[in-house]
């Protein structure tokens, strides 16, 4: 009996010690993300931001944009919309 109580107590150790490896693994190889979505932002020609005159930042397929001006007026967050490159 006392055999049996050990080799259980192993294997749960074992199992809990298993588990632990996983998690901490888990946590560790999250892959950072490529583009920084608060990054992407539009750029205004004033205040009542209606006319754009400026983006900066990516698109949602990762692709770097830099088009235009920068000013004091401007939205940061989210992605541009992705349009594919045109044919060659």
């Amino acid at each position: 009996m006392t055999q049996r109580i050990r080799t259980a107590t192993v294997r749960r150790a074992l199992f809990a010690a298993f588990l632990l490896t996983i998690a901490i693994f888990s946590a560790v190889a999250v892959p950072p993300s490529e583009a920084a979505p608060a990054g992407s932002c539009t750029y205004y020609s004033d205040a009542s931001k209606t006319v754009v005159v400026g983006r900066y930042g990516y698109d949602c397929c990762n692709n770097y944009i830099a088009q235009g001006i920068k000013t004091s007026y401007y939205t940061c967050g989210g992605c541009f919309i992705c349009y594919p490159p045109p044919p060659q």
